[in-house]
């Protein structure tokens, strides 16, 4: 669900930044007061992990599209909003800056649409009061279908936000009730997997270490202090992390994904064609310049095989071995640990007895 410029006009793009930047602001004035020792180290090794989870395209059956998790309600679950915004906000920056996915005008729509929705509506006023209602310790289907339902509404109203982001820029040629209309469906069925998935990390994490989703089973305060470090449990998210960027990311679907897939289908192709401004173009030269890797290969090798009339059944195959994607994959999660560890430190509050 990430969108590209094409979609959105300067106007649109520069107010979702400004929406963004501002949410950034709020949550890092939270994040000053949480007093978490572990939340810190927590924050970098999953946004390593959401970040080479993302590019683990599943194909949805029937359909010839594929999707791949947000990552926004895991985050929020073993986090809280306030530091699961902060995280996917850094993985898709890195995305974006690094590997070209995503454009740059619209990055601030990328994560209003796949931050907002699922940290501050999906995770606390969906999952959280449905959690609490289960009581204490509900049992694990019942945990799994309210998972599922919370990452449903997160991913309809991402795709919803896509959809009216796309209609105010006014820029493409996608009518409303038809791109509307392939939207919804297939987020559906991306919502359902994403739903599965994240309750099948929660129900791993709730076994091994319950105290680090306490707030989601307890009245527990996310400033708490309690729970024990949780070093095992880091480092066992980092291998996962380095295992799927670096070798399961050669099993991702070449499938498009729900959005290029819906735009496919109303105009033949998966991108549009919109007129662009001085500001696209000026923003593609930036992202193209800056890329190393876009679309996570060697740069060589970047160009769309679909373009390539030649292209060997070799480059069709699957899983795509490619050694391109698995550095992509493993500089891309350590990259994010980077620049989420090192906000995380920025941010973190000072005690009162170590203040100088």
């Amino acid at each position: 669900m990430h969108m590209a410029d094409a979609l959105l006009s300067p106007a649109v793009g520069a107010t979702l930044w400004v929406a963004s930047g501002a949410t950034l602001a709020w949550c890092s004035k939270h994040l000053r007061a949480d007093f978490r020792d572990h939340l810190v180290p927590l924050m970098g090794v999953l946004g390593a992990f959401i970040f080479s989870a993302q590019m683990i395209n599943f194909s949805i059956p029937g359909t010839g599209s594929s999707g791949h998790i947000g990552g926004g309600l895991l985050l929020s679950i073993l986090l809280g909003g306030h530091a699961a915004f902060v995280v996917i906000a850094s993985v898709l920056t890195v995305q974006a800056l690094f590997f070209a996915d995503g454009g740059l005008l619209a990055l601030g729509a990328n994560i209003f649409n796949l931050g907002v929705f699922p940290c501050f509506i999906a995770y606390p006023l969906i999952y959280r009061p449905l959690v609490k209602a289960a009581g204490d310790s509900p049992a694990r289907n019942r945990l799994s279908a309210i998972t599922v339902l919370a990452a449903i509404i997160s991913l309809q109203l991402g795709a919803f936000g896509v959809v009216i982001e796309t209609q105010m820029s006014g820029i493409s040629s996608l009518p409303l009730e038809t791109f509307l209309l392939l939207m919804q469906p297939i987020h559906l069925a991306i919502g359902v997997v994403e739903g599965l998935a994240t309750a099948a990390v929660i129900a791993f994490i709730r076994e091994a270490r319950p105290d680090l989703i306490d707030a989601s089973f307890s009245k527990t305060d996310h400033s708490s202090t309690a729970a024990a470090f949780p070093t095992r449990m880091i480092a066992v998210l980092a291998c996962l992390a380095v295992a799927t960027g670096g070798l399961l990311s050669w099993f991702a679907s070449s499938n498009p994904d729900g959005l290029e897939w819906s735009i496919e289908r109303v105009t033949g192709k998966p991108e549009v064609d919109a007129d662009a401004t001085p500001v696209h173009q000026t923003l593609a030269q930036v992202q193209q310049q800056i890329a190393p890797m876009p679309d996570y290969k060697f740069a060589a090798a970047a160009e769309p095989a679909a373009e390539n009339p030649g292209e060997s059944a070799a480059q069709q195959a699957w899983p795509s071995v490619d050694a391109g994607t698995s550095v992509a994959g493993v500089l891309g999660g350590l990259g994010t640990l980077i620049l989420v560890t090192g906000i995380g430190y920025l941010l973190r509050p000072r005690r009162a007895g170590n203040a100088q």
